[in-house]
């Protein structure tokens, strides 16, 4: 089975165990029915973006739609992709607190992401590995270069940016616990 069947298995999974239509969902994500419905049967493989939009209208980390009965037997660590931000997911830690992903992400040379909001109280947190990167609110992102790390509120629209090549960092993502 392919990783975009499993994953949208996972998400046809997580919508459904919140008694929520296809429709609503679409609506909530700002992503066409259609496009959700192809994503769902697994014809369609989903940007991060997407999935970004999807889980959090569905109030879940990304890690969720990644993780699960689904994914069980994919291989460790799926890759999503955006025409921003590429990441791989290193790591899912859950407690009774909260959700952690840990991510290795490439920031692409030239481009800019901007985020929208994550869940009340969800954080994130950034060292660079190479290159310089713009992180952080929108309102007031941060330069961190290499070897410097960063954090700010992930849930108010924040950014990623390379502004002057491509950036190499690990990304750390923390959920309170719904």
């Amino acid at each position: 089975m392919e990783l975009a069947v499993r994953v949208g298995a996972r998400l046809r999974e997580l919508r459904a165990a919140r008694g929520m239509s296809l429709s609503e969902l679409a609506r909530r994500a700002e992503v066409g029915k259609g496009t959700l419905s192809e994503l769902e049967a697994g014809r369609r493989n989903p940007t991060l973006e997407t999935l970004y939009a999807l889980t959090t209208a569905l109030g879940v980390p990304l890690s969720t739609a990644l993780h699960g009965p689904a994914l069980q037997a994919a291989v460790a660590g799926p890759a999503v992709s955006g025409r921003t931000v590429d990441a791989v997911l290193l790591e899912r830690f859950e407690d009774a607190d909260a959700v952690t992903e840990t991510y290795r992400v490439r920031i692409r040379a030239g481009a800019a992401q901007e985020s929208a909001a994550h869940t009340a109280g969800t954080t994130e947190r950034i060292i660079v590995l190479a290159g310089t990167a713009r992180v952080g609110p929108v309102a007031a992102p941060e330069l961190i270069g290499p070897g410097e790390h960063g954090s700010w509120a992930a849930d108010v629209p924040h950014l990623y940016e390379a502004p002057s090549g491509d950036v190499e960092a690990l990304l750390v993502v923390r959920h309170p616990a719904a």
